[in-house]
C-alpha cells in the first residue's frame, strides 16, 4: 500500500484553534467563579500585640473597630446596630469564612463586646480577634 501525499490540499491541514479558546475561556470563568475574595474591613488600625496570636487561613469576612470606637465592614463604616445585618449579607456571599474583628488597641472594650454580641446573634460561632505577633 502506497500512501500518496498531495500539495494541493495544504489548507485544510490547518489546525482550527476554536475548540482550545473554548476551553481555555471556561476554564477562565470556572477560576474566577470559585475564587474567593478577601473582604476587607476599610479601616487601618493599630492591632495589639500577643504572645500566642496565630494566622487565620479562612477569615473572609473582616470587621474593624477603630480607636475612636467607630466599626468598618466591608469598606464602609456602620452602626453597631447595623454590624447583623452586614455580616448576614456577607455570609450569605461566603458562608464557609469566619469572621476577624481587628480592634484597635486604644478601642473601648464595650464596643468590641457590642460587635461580637452582634456576630454572634447573625449566626456566626467562629469569630476571632486580630492581632500582631510578638517577637
Amino acid at each position: 500500500m502506497k500512501r500518496r501525499y498531495s500539495t494541493e490540499n495544504d489548507e485544510e491541514a490547518a489546525i482550527d484553534m476554536t475548540p482550545m479558546l473554548d476551553i481555555v475561556f471556561i476554564m477562565l470563568i470556572f477560576f474566577i467563579v470559585t475564587t474567593s475574595f478577601v473582604k476587607e474591613a476599610g479601616i487601618e488600625v493599630n492591632r495589639p500585640s500577643a504572645n500566642t496570636a496565630q494566622t487565620v487561613s479562612k477569615g473572609n469576612i473582616m470587621v474593624a473597630v477603630g480607636a475612636s470606637g467607630d466599626v468598618w465592614v466591608d469598606k464602609r463604616r456602620i452602626e453597631v446596630d447595623a454590624v447583623r445585618a452586614n455580616i448576614e449579607r456577607l455570609r450569605a456571599e461566603s458562608p464557609e469564612g469566619a469572621v476577624v474583628i481587628q480592634a484597635d488597641e486604644e478601642a473601648g472594650a464595650g464596643v468590641v463586646v457590642k460587635v461580637m454580641d452582634q456576630i454572634r446573634m447573625a449566626g456566626v460561632q467562629n469569630i476571632s480577634i486580630a492581632a500582631k505577633h510578638k517577637g
